[in-house]
């Protein structure tokens, strides 16, 4: 163990992030838990909070193995080596992906009601996660934000393997992150709450962001 849980996580990354307080740089949390360590940094930084919906699309036999993700804005990245091995069927992705995308539309109404995504274009983005495993959710995130044209795009997370950590530092401009233990085994492992975060959970936190963030720090 080395986090108590999400919010002592969050707390922890908002002191290595220090330098962003202030400026107008934009949390951008993954849910569920990620939008607790996010409004730790949101609530120390005075910075606004926000959600990227991103949904893992896992394999026909472990669906917590990732062979693809799928982001709100529509990005889609697929494993096709994987795919390809494993023999999955096209109809298995199609309806995969039709479930998510039910299943982002859901939370978004959810979370934002008749609001977008804010615009990311010409700002500092940090992408906030609880932790990262195989990176393949995070990797499709990192890609729907390049898209939308942020001056600068940081990745802030408690806890990756290295080797991911490694690769997806290739694409963004810094990373954050204070811990990167080997064997990592999976990301509850390194909390001793690690439990699951509900939907009016997020929402609360979320409305309670909204009161703190600094007039400078929104766009």
């Amino acid at each position: 163990m080395i986090f108590e849980d999400r919010a002592d996580a969050g707390r922890r990354l908002a002191a290595a992030l220090q330098h962003y307080k202030g400026t107008d740089a934009l949390v951008l949390a993954m849910p569920r838990g990620g939008v607790v360590v996010g409004y730790e940094i949101s609530r120390a930084l005075g910075l606004p909070l926000d959600v990227l919906l991103c949904r893992k699309i896992g394999a026909p036999e472990n669906p917590e193995y990732a062979i693809g993700a799928l982001c709100e804005t529509g990005d889609l990245q697929l494993n096709e080596a994987e795919i390809a091995a494993l023999r999955i069927p096209r109809m298995y992705i199609d309806a995969e992906i039709a479930e998510q995308k039910a299943e982002i539309e859901r939370r978004r109404r959810l979370y934002r009601g008749d609001r977008g995504l804010p615009s990311l274009q010409g700002r500092t983005v940090i992408l906030v996660d609880d932790g990262i495993a195989t990176g393949f959710t995070i990797h499709a995130a990192i890609h729907a934000v390049r898209r939308q044209q942020p001056r600068r795009l940081v990745l802030a997370v408690p806890v990756a393997p290295p080797e991911v950590l490694r690769t997806l530092s290739r694409e963004v401009d810094e990373v954050v992150c204070l811990a990167t233990p080997s064997p990592f085994f999976a990301v509850g492992a390194w909390y001793r709450d690690f439990r699951q975060i509900t939907d009016d959970e997020v929402r609360a936190l979320l409305e309670k962001a909204r009161t703190h963030a600094s007039p400078t720090a929104e766009h």
